[in-house]
C-alpha cells in the first residue's frame, strides 16, 4: 500500500518535514512517529490473532487472497450478470406434462429491452422515475 507515493515524493514530504519541524524537534517527532507504527503493528496482529483463537484450524485454510475487495470489478461483475440473464433457458412444448408444472420464465429488464430493440419497438419509459 504505497499509496501512490514514490521515492522521490517520499523524499521531498521528508525535507519539507526537516523545514517545517526544525532539527530540534525532528528526532522527537520521528520516535513519536515510530511509535505510532509500532503501535498500528500490534494492533494488526493482535486482530489477526484474535481471529485465529474465534476461526480454529479453519483460519490457516482460508485463501485471503480470495477475499481482496480490491480485485472486485464493477463493470466486470455487471457484465457477467447481464450475460447470465442473455442465456435464453429451454422451455418444454405445450403438449408435454412439464409445460403445465414449471413456473414461467421471468425475463430480465435488460433482455427485454434488447428484445424489443430488435422488434424495432420503443424500449418501456417509466415517467416517473427520476
Amino acid at each position: 500500500m504505497s499509496f501512490g507515493l514514490t521515492f522521490e515524493k517520499l523524499l521531498l514530504i521528508g525535507l519539507i518535514a526537516v523545514l517545517l519541524i526544525g532539527p530540534d524537534r525532528l528526532p522527537g517527532y520521528a520516535a513519536q512517529f515510530a511509535r505510532f507504527i509500532r503501535t498500528l503493528r500490534d494492533m494488526a496482529n493482535g486482530a489477526k490473532e484474535r481471529m485465529r483463537d474465534e476461526m480454529g484450524p479453519d483460519f490457516d485454510d482460508v485463501d485471503w487472497k480470495k477475499l481482496d475487495p480490491r480485485q472486485y470489478d464493477p463493470r466486470r461483475i455487471i457484465r457477467e450478470a447481464l450475460l447470465e440473464d442473455d442465456a435464453q433457458p429451454v422451455r418444454p412444448r405445450a403438449g408435454s406434462a412439464a409445460a403445465t408444472v414449471t413456473a414461467p420464465v421471468r425475463e430480465s429488464a435488460y433482455a427485454q429491452r434488447q428484445r424489443l430493440q430488435r422488434e424495432g419497438r420503443p424500449a418501456p419509459f417509466d415517467a416517473e422515475a427520476t
